[in-house]
């Protein structure tokens, strides 16, 4: 694969699409939309559009976008442990994470992860999270 090589361009010099897929990507990462074509539809683009620069813009000024996941775990040996894992092999990083006493056999964990180099949708990463045997419920904070 050829080295990637990063420009710093000002958005009034780009097609508008760019833009907009910055601006779906910060509805998804906020929960304000709950899917891509929600996003997508929202800003105006297409779904195609939204895939096809997705992982190839970014927006300078905000730096890399930020998520919290609220976490129901079982109160288990190492089950933190699994969940951090999972964000990593997601592509994501963790930036902070408050987690509850644990009570009745469950503790909450708020994890907020950076999410600039997902290798898959946050849709997926919840998906994938949720699997986890240790894991009662995963959304967006």
């Amino acid at each position: 694969m050829p080295e990637r090589r990063f420009l710093l361009v000002d958005a009034a010099a780009l097609p508008e699409v760019f833009t907009k897929v910055l601006a779906a990507k910060a509805l998804l990462a906020s929960g304000q939309a709950g899917s891509i074509s929600a996003a997508a539809g929202q800003v105006g683009i297409s779904r195609s559009a939204y895939y096809k620069y997705k992982d190839v813009v970014f927006d300078a000024e905000v730096g890399q976008e930020t998520l919290t996941l609220a976490v129901t775990l079982l109160d288990r040996t190492g089950a933190l442990q699994k969940l951090l894992m999972g964000i990593s092999a997601a592509g994501a990083s963790v930036v902070t994470i408050t987690q509850s006493r644990p009570a009745n056999g469950t503790a909450q964990v708020e994890v907020t992860v950076r999410t600039g180099t997902l290798q898959m949708t946050v849709e997926e990463m919840l998906r994938r999270l949720a699997r986890d045997p240790d894991v009662v419920e995963v959304r967006r904070g």
